[in-house]
């Protein structure tokens, strides 16, 4: 055994640490369900730019591509910013609160992967349709009514 292990566990033994817990992995007030609206702002937007784009310009080829390789990366932030609330933020009295909120998180991830997946108008606005209902079942667990926005 290394001597730092058995230092520390001497230690322990003289002086134990005192019981910790948390509700969450970093202190109150790091979760919230603005990156994912801003994510899914960026989604919508290149779809939008996809959808207007005249292929036959100089140019527009490698533009596209751009602008699928944003909407991809966006769709998949979505998705990470949405398990982390899942999965980090809520608990088990959330649910009794929100009897469907796993089928809501859910659903919102298999969209954000939809949109990964196609360029379509509708699923990109459906996607923030669901991103803004979490939006306000986050806020009123915080008993905080925080008015829905979009930056564009």
């Amino acid at each position: 055994m290394k001597f730092t292990t058995r230092l520390l566990q001497s230690l322990d033994a003289v002086r134990p640490a005192s019981a910790a817990s948390a509700h969450c992995d970093g202190p109150c007030g790091v979760y919230d369900p603005a990156s994912a609206r801003i994510a899914g702002e960026a989604v919508l937007s290149m779809t939008k730019k996809l959808l207007d784009i005249d292929m036959s310009s100089e140019g527009a080829h490698n533009t596209y591509i751009r602008y699928v390789n944003i909407k991809e990366e966006q769709a998949e932030l979505v998705k990470r910013e949405l398990n982390i609330l899942w999965h980090d933020y809520f608990k088990p009295e959330h649910l009794e609160q929100y009897p469907d909120l796993h089928t809501t998180f859910w659903k919102a991830a298999k969209q954000a992967s939809a949109c990964k997946t196609s360029v379509s108008l509708d699923a990109a606005n459906e996607l923030m349709a669901m991103i803004e209902n979490i939006h306000h079942i986050f806020w009123a667990t915080k008993g905080r009514d925080i008015p829905w926005y979009v930056a564009s």
